[in-house]
């Protein structure tokens, strides 16, 4: 499976570099990077073959195609790309940028997979969502989750609209999970730990309690319940998140999310 990756940026980085992990050839991969920092980053680390230009050849030798590009960029390298492209697999993981535009500025070309990574793809622990044109095969549907399952697991998306939830949930997910290390780093500070001591008994908490769900069987709530003793000092906690209606919050903050996805797929894909 040779691979060319259009943007070398820390996705792409993160990407080249799972698939290296998992076995897969230096010899296979290749990237196109225009910034100099960033191609020695790639070589230096990784060992890949990175130029600041779109060759032919490369992607005449690619089986897929990575673009990895920020989707304000992704039309111009469309426009490199489209007149090479022969039967490539063609993912790109430009958030917003729906498949109906990438297609179009490519000239009408179909095999085409959306992505949606998250930041945890940095240490392999992400969660892709994904989504496939209909003219996409099989094997190349198999060869995006090779690509993307380098770096964490992936989920279909049946519909392409699901990708706004899922850039609402997992996408932007990582956020709401440091916002809550913030603020149960400043309550433990507010009781009297130093700064490093908060950081360690947050960050502790928090992995040890998502260990504990992906280990139980039970439910988050059933979990919740296991801990909550009536009258006792967690549940005084839970009363006051109540009292806020912090769940309540989240969840219009994830329709928020998803909205404002929608909203930007629109604006990324008008014709400028």
């Amino acid at each position: 499976m040779n691979v060319l990756f259009v943007g070398g940026g820390n996705m792409g980085r993160a990407l080249a570099g799972g698939l290296i992990a998992q076995g897969t050839a230096k010899e296979a991969l290749r990237v196109v990077e225009v910034a100099e920092a960033a191609r020695d980053k790639l070589t230096a680390e990784l060992g890949v073959e990175a130029s600041d230009v779109l060759r032919a050849t490369d992607v005449n030798a690619a089986d897929i195609v990575v673009l990895a590009v920020k989707p304000q960029v992704i039309r111009e390298a469309a426009g490199t790309l489209a007149p090479l492209l022969a039967t490539q697999l063609v993912i790109s993981i430009a958030a917003g940028i729906r498949i109906a535009d990438l297609s179009r500025w490519l000239g009408g070309y179909t095999r085409i997979v959306r992505a949606m990574p998250n930041t945890p793809a940095l240490i392999r622990r992400g969660i892709t969502g994904l989504f496939a044109a209909a003219s996409v095969s099989e094997d190349q549907r198999g060869a995006a989750v090779a690509v993307l399952g380098a770096v964490g697991e992936t989920l279909w998306c049946a519909e392409e609209k699901t990708l706004d939830a899922i850039t609402a949930v997992s996408g932007s997910g990582p956020a709401y999970l440091f916002h809550y290390l913030e603020s149960m780093i400043a309550a433990a500070e507010d009781r009297g730990f130093t700064p490093a001591e908060a950081r360690r008994l947050a960050y502790a908490t928090a992995r040890g309690a998502v260990e504990l769900a992906l280990h139980s069987t039970e439910p988050p709530s059933v979990l919740r319940e296991q801990v909550t003793s009536k009258g006792g000092t967690t549940a005084a906690a839970l009363d006051v998140l109540r009292a806020r209606n912090v769940k309540a919050a989240y969840i219009e903050a994830i329709r928020a999310a998803d909205a404002r996805a929608a909203e930007l797929g629109d604006v990324l894909g008008r014709d400028g």
